[in-house]
């Protein structure tokens, strides 16, 4: 598992994301999470939407389910939930600016509920929900025992918990340890990069049964060819961008950089993706 000395606190994950809040609205829209490309030939929308309609799926979310999303961004992920599958979906988010951007948008009375609200200490009834998502948000948990404990509190018995996430390859070179995963927590703000068997591990040692694991590196590491080339045409064409990037004082902006080590990760095979399944007994 990748580590590194200086792990995020909440208040700093936070941050982040309320700091770069215009910034990954332009590189990428409201979904903030990777594309899957089935066939390789859609565009970026339709990735995106892909990776939700395949944790939906997973999910076994239907007319009525009660689903929880975890780290749901601007509440993309909700809204196509809601919209395309008939769920009653509650969002978490810890950025503020995250969650105000969303309950602007979204105001139809039967659309999804978006709380600025910690996972960790989520004060959401017990056994209430159908399935609980997290789309990229168990990286910046502190706490993954925590984590996975509340995730089966708000389960109801034979509930599904359907998590993505970005992982370590297992046995990347020191260099890619040093220069591309501990870089990439750091500069991304992730508490750790696990390997696959250790987060499965968790699943398990969270008294989740029948645990899967599909490997998805091949079809959404496309994201990041196409938001390195956007990073690029950003700072060509656009001022704003540019101020931000090189004249701005926020601690967040290598995140530009962050892009392209991100790309370089999954192209050298230092970094996989992959989506867990579990069940509730």
């Amino acid at each position: 598992m990748i580590t590194t000395s200086s792990r995020p606190s909440t208040a700093q994950v936070a941050s982040h994301y309320d700091d770069l809040d215009p910034f990954y609205r332009k590189l990428w829209g409201e979904h903030v999470h990777h594309g899957l490309w089935e066939r390789g030939d859609e565009d970026a929308e339709r990735a995106v939407c892909a990776l939700v309609d395949r944790v939906a799926e997973v999910a076994r979310i239907a007319p009525g389910s009660d689903v929880c999303d975890v780290g749901c961004g601007y509440g993309a992920t909700a809204c196509r939930m809601t919209e395309r599958y008939g769920a009653r979906v509650v969002g978490l988010t810890i950025s503020r600016a995250q969650a105000e951007y969303a309950q602007r948008a979204i105001q139809d009375p039967d659309a999804p509920r978006i709380l600025c609200r910690d996972w960790l200490d989520s004060g959401l009834p017990s056994e209430s929900f159908d399935a609980v998502v997290a789309i990229e948000s168990l990286e910046h948990m502190l706490d993954k025992p925590r984590f996975f404990a509340e995730a089966r509190r708000v389960l109801r018995p034979g509930g599904r918990l359907v998590v993505c996430s970005w992982l370590a390859t297992e046995r990347p070179t020191p260099w890619q340890r040093r220069e591309l995963l501990e870089r990439i927590c750091v500069e991304g703000r992730l508490a750790e990069l696990p390997e696959s068997d250790e987060c499965s591990r968790w699943f398990h040692d969270g008294g989740f049964v029948d645990v899967t694991f599909e490997d998805l590196t091949a079809k959404v590491q496309r994201t990041w060819t196409l938001c390195a080339a956007r990073v690029a045409r950003a700072v060509a064409f656009d001022r704003t961008a540019r101020s931000f990037l090189f004249r701005g004082s926020s601690e967040h902006r290598i995140f530009a950089l962050t892009v392209l080590r991100i790309l370089s990760a999954y192209r050298l095979g230092a970094m996989k993706y992959g989506l867990f399944d579990a069940i509730k007994p």
